[in-house]
């Protein structure tokens, strides 16, 4: 038998891998329908509270009894903590308000049940929009944002604290006019105005190779702010072209765009010859680095700040997809300040001089 699996090698190994798929897809499937058990486990929780509240008129003190008796019953069992119950309760009020806009609540205690797209993100990402938002639209906007990207609790919080839904689609380009509207629409909703680099500090004033290098070094940070689906080729990366060598300085792939993009950082304003740089790096990329199959590369300038109409004029008669963003550094220390911050070193001295005492 060993002797056949050996000489079957190769017909083995590809059977081992779809094995592993069909395990890991099951093991997915598996983890999504406990979450939604949970999720609308919680809902009929919130549901049953709320009506015995309206029914026998119960005060808030029961759901500390509640959470006691629950875990008494259920001592292996966790997430019926008082807060956690009370989480409960506001979960269903808040959907069940909202999903009939018309019958007041207390018209649709009996057949309320938890929106679809609510019983898909775990449970702890439903407490962050709850906690978080208000609006119930801009709410279904995140989940539908966590479910197209994956977003962990943290990723979700971060987007929610950096007002992602303000920024999305924002920046001047000329998709429209380059692209099919089709095209167009998903390739404007790729990008955003401004991007917000707040894990970054750096001292002002910086050069634009500090903010090029600082960038890298936070690469995952920056690739959650970029948004799903781009993937780092390189950084100057090197275009010969005629006798002449050009560097770009950050040269990515989307996968969903199924294109290269050419992003270009600037210090300070936004000059409109910055448009022209562009839009030769992307011509020269589709020449001579994109394969037949890619789309045509997209562009994007990042600056500090910029003037909506000069941006606007600017890209006006350019031949390759374009658009123009800011960015903003919410850690940006003053160059005065930087040689009074302590540093690791004398943290870590300070720490052991107080253990010692």
């Amino acid at each position: 038998m060993v002797n056949l699996i050996n000489q079957n090698s190769n017909d083995y190994n590809f059977f081992l891998s779809e094995i592993k798929q069909q395990i890991k897809t099951s093991q997915i499937k598996a983890i999504k329908s406990v979450n939604q058990e949970m999720v609308m486990l919680y809902f009929s929780i919130g549901k049953s509270i709320y009506k015995k509240q309206q029914v026998l008129g119960w005060g808030a003190k029961v759901i500390d009894k509640l959470s006691h008796d629950i875990k008494s019953a259920f001592p292996d069992m966790s997430g019926f903590s008082t807060r956690n119950i009370k989480r409960m309760l506001r979960f269903y009020k808040e959907y069940a308000e909202h999903f009939e806009k018309v019958p007041p609540l207390e018209a649709q205690i009996e057949d309320a049940i938890v929106p679809p797209l609510v019983a898909q993100i775990p449970w702890a990402h439903n407490v962050i929009l709850i906690e978080k938002i208000k609006d119930i639209n801009l709410r279904y906007w995140y989940i539908q944002k966590t479910l197209e990207h994956g977003w962990s609790r943290n990723v979700l919080a971060l987007m929610i604290g950096n007002e992602l839904h303000k920024r999305e689609g924002k920046l001047v380009s000329n998709f429209k006019n380059i692209l099919t509207p089709q095209e167009s629409d998903l390739v404007q909703q790729s990008f955003k105005d401004p991007y917000i680099f707040d894990f970054l500090t750096i001292a002002q004033p910086f050069k634009k190779r500090e903010l090029e290098s600082n960038l890298i070094k936070h690469m995952e940070k920056f690739l959650i702010e970029l948004g799903s689906g781009f993937a780092f080729v390189g950084r100057q990366y090197k275009l010969e072209v005629g006798d002449d060598d050009f560097y770009i300085d950050l040269l990515f792939y989307h996968l969903k765009l199924r294109c290269y993009v050419v992003i270009e950082l600037k210090t300070g304003k936004f000059k409109p010859e910055y448009s022209g740089q562009v839009n030769f790096y992307c011509s020269a990329i589709d020449g001579i680095v994109a394969h037949k199959e890619d789309k045509p590369t997209i562009g994007l300038i990042l600056c500090q700040e910029k003037n909506q109409i000069v941006a606007e004029y600017s890209l006006k008669n350019m031949s390759q997809p374009i658009g123009i963003s800011e960015y903003e550094l919410t850690e940006v220390l003053p160059k005065e300040f930087e040689s009074s911050l302590p540093t690791i070193e004398m943290i870590e001295n300070e720490l052991k001089n107080s253990l010692k005492n």
